[in-house]
């Protein structure tokens, strides 16, 4: 089996949120669903479940900052650590000249079309800044 080839997508959009209306959107199981995912569910290892066309993504949430940052780092079928893992990363920044908030998103994963994860990121922050009238 060969190993996949990952690429590392690195986007900031502006938002007009406050980091902290911001952030439940970006941690939680249920602001993640009114945007990001079809459905995420959380079992009782804390890990996330992201479901997309109906297929189940776990991730674990790592490197948590309150406010901040989420990341998720995305596990195997079974729930197990990869290695090389995919993963999302969620950064709220904010200009200290112009004072606009932006998200930045790393998004390291298989997805080999940049154009296609452009466009798919581009929904779904358009989504996001709709979710939270942005």
């Amino acid at each position: 089996m060969t190993k996949a080839t990952r690429i590392k997508f690195v986007r900031e959009y502006p938002i007009n949120a406050s980091a902290k209306l911001l952030y439940p959107y970006l941690s939680t199981a249920s602001g993640l669903a009114q945007w990001f995912s079809d459905e995420v569910k959380i079992d009782h290892d804390k890990i996330f479940n992201f479901v997309w066309d109906g297929r189940n993504h776990y991730a674990e949430m790592t490197g948590l900052r309150t406010n901040r940052s989420v990341r998720f780092n995305f596990l195997s079928e079974d729930k197990k650590p990869l290695v090389d893992a995919p993963y999302i990363d969620f950064s709220i920044e904010s200009s200290e000249l112009t004072q606009e908030q932006f998200l930045k998103v790393v998004d390291y994963s298989n997805e080999d079309d940049m154009e296609e994860l452009e466009e798919l990121w581009d929904n779904l922050m358009q989504n996001l800044r709709e979710t939270v009238g942005g």
